[in-house]
């Protein structure tokens, strides 16, 4: 089948790879000339494990290409995927929805054959509706659906995710446009994978309950492991122990700084507009939202704590500055909060991390960044962990004593156990256990 991807952002640009490595002939398409041109010489604008080597392997095979055109894109495509941005619009936190109805807008002036028009950004619920009738409004004649195909990718993993997903969701109501969706997804239908067909005012509400789901999560074990350090409790046997229930599970149950990146935060404000609309509130999600921003400022202040109540003229490493490992996302990460704190209080940064310093550098004034994390534990007066990158889970420790002025470990992401690091000699702070002082 051939597949029109616009948009080669993060979920445009996986989601047109892999299409295309399902065997579909997919043109991405986007108005940043630079940015394709960038693509066709095989530099990908993101960090996203495996990426590079299946983009070069699919543009190849001839199976993958880019363009700034949208006509030739469009030409005999099976399917039209919308995958532009959506971000918090100013002043309400609703999701922008400019690019989308513009997307919608193009397709409407150029397309001249049956197709499904595919939403694969996040859009709240009723967006759907609205590109109908606005592509019906500009072209009566048309004869074309509009389908709801949600994304859950991880960034990080998204490959695999989007290659060996949990489920599949479609909103369409249309048989032929399900067909349509059934042909596309047809390898990962061989394989049985599940797959919820449903209309797409429910398959857009999906995915914005997913999500808030999974960042309710996260805020609890967050709360959780607050408690457990009032009260001398470990937040990770809490953790394990209640998420080996399989009413709960064990995923997205890591205490640690707060979520960011570019869905929990936007969409559980976006899902909260949405609410508002229809009159009907959701007070545990805007309870999550509030107490995540809360969260992140805490951090900062449990940093400050553990040097003794005041970081004045303190020399502070920190290894990793972006929202989560193997992406070089700095969306809402924690660091944009918890740096500029350290700072104002008057401590000096140094940070390095493996994959996001080129774009925290663009966001975190005053920050000095190394080469690697050694570097930046020379001479600091204690280092804080605050993205799990793997190369960071096993430190020399000796070494990193040795760099140090005080052995001092703020461990945000709870990597290194307690029982090591009081052997290791450091005084050490995690999150929801207690700490080990020297």
């Amino acid at each position: 089948m051939k597949v029109a991807m616009i948009g080669t952002g993060y979920v445009g640009l996986v989601s047109g790879t892999c299409f295309a490595e399902f065997g579909h002939n997919v043109v991405c398409v986007d108005k940043d000339a630079a940015k394709i041109d960038r693509l066709r010489k095989g530099e990908i604008p993101i960090f996203e494990p495996g990426l590079e080597t299946l983009v070069a392997s699919n543009v190849e095979s001839g199976r993958l290409s880019f363009t700034t055109e949208l006509a030739p894109a469009l030409k005999d495509a099976d399917a039209v995927f919308i995958a532009v941005g959506t971000p918090s619009r100013r002043g309400d936190g609703h999701a922008d929805l400019t690019y989308v109805f513009a997307a919608a807008e193009e397709i409407a002036d150029v397309l001249d054959h049956y197709a499904v028009i595919v939403t694969k950004s996040t859009v709240p619920v009723g967006t759907g509706d609205r590109i109908e009738a606005l592509i019906r409004t500009r072209r009566k004649d048309l004869d074309f659906d509009v389908a709801s195909n949600p994304e859950f990718l991880r960034e990080g993993a998204a490959i695999d995710d989007f290659m060996r997903p949990d489920r599949i969701v479609v909103g369409a109501s249309a048989e032929r446009a399900r067909e349509v969706m059934r042909r596309i997804y047809r390898p990962l239908f061989l394989n049985e994978t599940p797959v919820v067909f449903t209309d797409r005012r429910t398959s857009e509400l999906t995915k914005y309950a997913a999500n808030a789901f999974l960042a309710t999560k996260i805020t609890f074990i967050n709360e959780m492991a607050d408690l457990c350090e009032a009260a001398g409790a470990n937040v990770q046997d809490v953790a394990r122990g209640i998420g080996l229930d399989g009413r709960i599970g064990k995923k997205f149950l890591h205490a640690g700084p707060g979520y960011g990146g570019s869905c929990f935060p936007k969409d559980t404000k976006a899902l909260l507009q949405t609410a508002r609309e229809f009159a009907t509130p959701v007070s545990i999600v805007e309870a999550v939202v509030g107490a995540n921003d809360r969260r992140k400022k805490r951090m900062a202040e449990k940093i400050i704590a553990a040097f003794g109540g005041a970081v004045t003229g303190k020399r502070i490493a920190v290894l990793g500055v972006t929202f989560k490992p193997n992406t070089d996302d700095m969306r809402d990460a924690p660091s944009l909060d918890i740096l500029p704190a350290l700072q104002q209080a008057g401590a000096r940064v140094i940070a390095f991390d493996p994959e996001g310093m080129k774009e925290a550098a663009k966001l975190l004034e005053g920050v000095e960044w190394t080469n690697d994390a050694y570097q930046t534990m020379q001479g600091a007066d204690g280092v804080v962990i605050l993205t799990e990158w793997n190369e960071f889970r096993a430190l020399d420790l000796d070494r990193v004593k040795s760099l140090l002025t005080t052995p001092l470990m703020i461990d945000l992401r709870n990597i290194y156990t307690p029982d090591e690091m009081a052997q290791a000699g450091f005084e050490y702070h995690s999150v929801g256990r207690p700490s080990q002082r020297q």
